[in-house]
């Protein structure tokens, strides 16, 4: 019975889901524990153990791995120039080296881009709009992710071309980020814009409860927050990647290269307002961007 290795950022639940994972494999014909097995390993937002458990899963050894998130696709990546990889990410996988080319993957990568770090700028301004008067917008970035940088980078060039002062925290564990929060409070942030990140998904309840109790309209990659109680989210839905990963990895095991399957985008990108978040915080939404929600949460 063929192993599909699971290797996780983040938990394995909510944010990036086995269960839709194991719900896309049945619709294309594998079933776990009738003609396909699972091994799953999730960091929880530890990512020093994400090469760990790649070579874990290399050692099985797996027929495919998937990697959800760029964490744990560079991880897999690093461990593996053979067992075929279905990766997720995030960030731009040519400009972190997981594949050459979109169209043309070549070699033991393909899989799906959410383009959620190409988005920040876009964020910015969406926040900038709905709350025109911060004077200061936090930035909070999870400094473990090799994306860090070049999103800071982003979001401080967005931040001058709309003449925004920002202030930047960088956050890891619990703690951390609650002491981000804290200096947040003392810089008097008007606003506050989270970084994608999917050990920030896993703190989605953490980070929206600081942001409520501290009175912060914030902005979120996905709705995974705006569920919780976040203000507002624009992003890509983490499940259009799950959905490609399932049919990708059937396809691999049916004999497809992955290097002939081309890295697929996103169709569309979603923004969802939760409306009562933002009557907690006495905050008008303007009527232009409720236009344009695609989920208003009353």
């Amino acid at each position: 019975m063929p192993i599909i290795g699971v290797l996780l950022s983040g938990a394995a639940e909510n944010y990036y889901s086995i269960q839709e994972l194991r719900t896309a494999l049945r619709q294309a014909g594998f079933r776990e524990g009738e003609n396909v097995a699972l091994q799953i390993r999730a960091a929880d937002g530890r990512y020093e153990r994400l090469p760990g458990f790649a070579n874990e899963l290399v050692a099985m050894p797996a027929s495919v791995i998937v990697a959800f998130s760029l964490p744990a696709a560079l991880a897999a990546k690093a461990a593996t120039r053979t067992i075929p990889i279905v990766f997720t990410s995030g960030a731009d996988p040519v400009a972190f080296g997981l594949v050459p080319s979109l169209s043309r993957p070549g070699g033991n990568l393909t899989g799906f881009t959410n383009y959620f770090g190409a988005l920040g700028a876009k964020r910015l301004e969406l926040l900038h709009e709905l709350v025109p008067t911060a004077g200061v917008v936090g930035i909070l970035v999870n400094p473990t992710n090799a994306n860090a940088s070049k999103h800071t980078e982003g979001l401080r060039a967005a931040a001058r071309a709309l003449g925004q002062a920002i202030s930047v925290a960088q956050a890891d564990s619990d703690a951390e980020i609650e002491a981000a929060f804290a200096a947040f409070a003392r810089e008097r942030v008007g606003a506050l814009l989270v970084s994608d990140d999917p050990a920030y998904a896993a703190k989605a309840k953490l980070m929206v409860g600081l942001a409520a109790r501290d009175a912060l309209p914030a902005i979120y990659h996905s709705s995974e927050f705006t569920t919780v109680g976040g203000l507002i989210s624009y992003g890509a839905k983490v499940s259009d990647g799950i959905k490609v990963a399932g049919a990708y990895v059937a396809r691999i095991l049916r004999g497809a290269r992955p290097g002939d399957l081309p890295v697929q985008q996103p169709d569309k990108f979603y923004l969802a307002v939760n409306i009562r978040t933002a009557r907690s915080l006495n905050l008008v939404v303007p009527p232009a961007i409720l236009a344009r929600a695609d989920e208003v949460i009353e």
